[in-house]
């Protein structure tokens, strides 16, 4: 160690990925992050967003203190006030509104999952209002969450931890080695191909991993159901599951072999776009490659079928046997144990009852939800019309909403309605600027937390520990707390380690021990299901599902069309000819996030949506052109990259928003892409997940403008680089 340095161990936390980190401090400052080698999820790898964190932390356009609006709402006029105002106006708008229109008229949201993750929902619980969201509760995740616990207990997630390597990754509608999410981080799946690993990727886009592919399946978007069951008609029609375990340890095969005879591949290649021979080949190496495993991403949630998606995707490693095995699609140790951390004993049932959605949607809003949340739709209309009753309130933590919820402009009216709209961030964004109150925000180099990775399997317990604090950036945790505290609330105001400690007390140590240990890993145990079955409740993995039947849905998954297509909806289709996809990640970004860091802004600075190079030419564009994507809802402009995407499919950039340019809107309308997406019926029956992608639009050519474009964001990552460096000298 260098005389003078100190260095801790903790978590990258810049996506919700959770590599280990060693932070090198010197006198207060962080001089250094490097990967952990020691770590058993990284191995010491990092990718550029945590080379990044330093530029982050120091960053001169992070918001340093609390802010209160003064002029109109949406105006961008602010005044510096103290922690203490800001809070009690805080605690007297909840006041108000508990009194008036009851708690559940206050809306807690979020972003996607970062550190504070479950506190949100705590801080929900203990305030006794149902309606916790954030953008991906129908529609990132927590929908293969759901059909992972309804089908065998648990949330499965690829064996990449043991001695035997993957024979063969199922790569569905995902793109893990850029996105790398909650655990399952980018390096493990490229080591695996090094090692041998076949893979088939199921995608539109040739991604990398897609060129690694013994396999590469060009799917229409939004037809991921049909491809999942006609696979599953060749598996069992050729006789190619698992005998023996269908028949020990799954109930519904004979219902679901009956189904699945409506859906043989010829008819799916009508449908998906994907040829019959090749999807008959793609099932093949699966069922006789052992062990598989499923990687599966959030290109299968953007659709109203959505819970019938991920339950048949899902499916495919049962019927072929490859359930926690060795290099297999493996159950959770179940390390940490979160649902205490959640409250939701203390959330009446009256009030879960009133949760948005929870008369209609009830895998996702009811009662017995395994994950329950609020649905965003209704949610937003509530705060627009006062139906089924009105939301006044909207608290915010870590959330850019006019950029990551579907269509944005609605989503502005239903914020330009609310009595009070306080948001909690790390920088200034389109959203914050509609707040009557902003919070500033900490980043992970400023955090306590307790990590468990994967999520929901929970196979290792990392520390996030502070190692320096900024200006007057506080956790969101410890806001939370503060809150309560002052609310006088009855739950929800632990200190932050006695929480992190009663969560370790199983482990037998203590959070400021896990500080120097760095994690804690269990030893793998495999075919955990021989010993205490499978925690569904018939035992076993459930192909019928037991638990949709007793909501009234169909145990069985099955295809549906979507709403807008060119089957659905041909007349749409003759204007605008082309599939839009989007909700791709970025490397250099997370989300809506870094756009103002000038490494990996640098790294792209401008949007990109991807094109045929056949369809290009047709439409007279070329390489690096600025164009127009349209659909009925709005058009954006992005630049051209030609690249071998289906000839029929444009996949555009998500997150975009340009703080480089004037306040209060820093250009959220340009290039937005939730500007072209939809968040209206039809919904799922189940989560009311709305068709966010397999929409249809059409794309030409832009004129020149001279003021948009790379040559303005590089002149401001300039700037900002050089106020980096002078804050990076003076802080402490």
């Amino acid at each position: 160690m260098t005389e003078g340095i100190k260095i801790y161990k903790s978590t990258c936390r810049m996506c919700h990925g959770g590599c280990g980190v060693l932070v090198h401090v010197d006198q207060g400052k962080v001089v250094k992050v490097t990967g952990d080698p020691e770590s058993p999820l990284n191995k010491g790898k990092l990718c550029p967003k945590g080379l990044a964190s330093i530029e982050h932390l120091y960053n001169p356009n992070r918001l340093k203190y609390p802010l209160k609006r003064t002029g109109k709402r949406g105006k961008g006029k602010w005044e510096r006030i103290t922690w203490d105002e800001a809070l009690n106006t805080i605690v007297k708008k909840i006041q108000e509104v508990r009194e008036n229109y009851g708690s559940e008229s206050i809306a807690i949201g979020q972003g996607t999952g970062r550190h504070h993750f479950f506190h949100t929902i705590r801080f929900a619980n203990a305030l006794g209002t149902p309606n916790w969201c954030e953008p991906g509760t129908a529609q990132c995740f927590i929908p293969r969450i759901l059909a992972g616990i309804m089908t065998y207990g648990d949330l499965p997630v690829c064996d990449y931890y043991g001695e035997v390597n993957p024979a063969c990754v199922l790569v569905w509608g995902h793109n893990p080695a850029v996105s790398g999410p909650d655990g399952e981080l980018q390096f493990t799946i490229k080591e695996c191909i090094k090692k041998g690993t076949k893979l088939i990727v199921i995608d539109p886009r040739q991604t990398d991993l897609a060129k690694e592919a013994e396999f590469w399946l060009r799917i229409r978007p939004g037809t991921d159901d049909a491809l999942a069951l006609s696979m599953m008609n060749v598996i069992i029609n050729e006789d190619l599951y698992d005998q023996e375990f269908v028949e020990q340890w799954t109930v519904g095969f004979d219902r679901l072999s009956k189904r699945v005879l409506e859906y043989p591949p010829e008819w799916a290649e009508k449908i998906t776009w994907v040829p019959s021979e090749q999807i008959k080949a793609a099932a093949r190496m699966f069922a006789k490659t052992k062990p598989a495993t499923l990687e599966w991403g959030v290109a299968l949630e953007h659709t109203p079928n959505c819970l019938q998606t991920v339950r048949a995707v899902a499916l495919i490693p049962a019927i072929t046997g490859n359930i926690d095995v060795p290099g297999g699609w493996i159950l959770g140790m179940h390390l940490i144990q979160t649902l205490p951390v959640l409250l939701q004993g203390r959330l009446p049932d009256a009030k879960k009852d009133k949760r948005m959605g929870a008369d209609k949607f009830k895998v996702l809003c009811g009662s017995d939800s395994f994950f329950p949340s609020a649905h965003v739709p209704t949610l937003f209309r509530a705060m627009r019309t006062g139906d089924p009753y009105p939301v006044k309130a909207f608290l915010v933590f870590g959330n850019n909403a006019l950029v990551t919820y579907a269509n944005s402009k609605e989503v502005y009216d239903s914020l330009m309605k609310l009595d009070f709209f306080s948001v909690m961030d790390i920088y200034m964004t389109p959203t914050a600027e509609l707040a009557d109150i902003i919070l500033p925000a900490a980043t992970w180099l400023e955090v306590d937390q307790l990590v468990g990775l994967p999520f929901v399997a929970n196979n290792v317990a990392q520390v996030q520990q502070k190692v320096v604090e900024m200006w007057e950036c506080r956790q969101d945790e410890e806001v939370f707390i503060e809150l309560a505290r002052r609310l006088n609330l009855e739950s929800g105001t632990e200190p932050l380690e006695k929480i992190f400690n009663n969560q370790l007390r199983p482990l037998g140590t203590r959070f400021d021990e896990l500080k120097t240990k760095g994690y804690i890993s269990a030893q793998m145990e495999y075919r955990k299901f021989e010993k205490r079955k499978f925690a569904t409740l018939s035992g076993k993995v459930e192909l019928y599902s037991t638990y949709l039947e007793r909501h009234g849905y169909d145990p069985l998954p099955s295809y549906q069309e979507p709403p807008e297509s060119p089957i659905s909806t041909p007349k749409i289709a003759k204007k605008y000819p082309l599939i839009l996809t989007t909700g791709g990640r970025i490397q250099h970004f997370f989300c809506s996030e870094y756009r103002q860091i000038p490494t990996l802004r640098g790294g792209q600075p401008d949007p990109i949506v991807e094109i045929n190079p056949e369809t290009a030419a047709e439409l007279n564009i070329e390489e690096g052109d600025w164009v127009w994507i349209e659909t009925p809802r709005g058009r954006i402009q992005q630049k051209a990259k030609l690249t071998p995407i289906h000839p029929k499919v444009v996949n555009v950039q998500f997150g975009w928003w340009f703080p480089e340019e004037e306040g209060p809107e820093y250009g959220v309308w340009k290039s937005n892409a939730n500007l072209l997406t939809s968040n209206a019926p039809p919904y799922d029956p189940a989560l009311g997940t709305y068709q966010l992608r397999a929409l249809l639009c059409k794309v030409y050519k832009k004129g020149d403008d001279k003021r948009f474009g790379t040559k303005a964001a590089i002149k401001w990552i300039n700037k900002v680089k050089q106020h980096s460096r002078y804050i990076f000298r003076i802080c402490i």
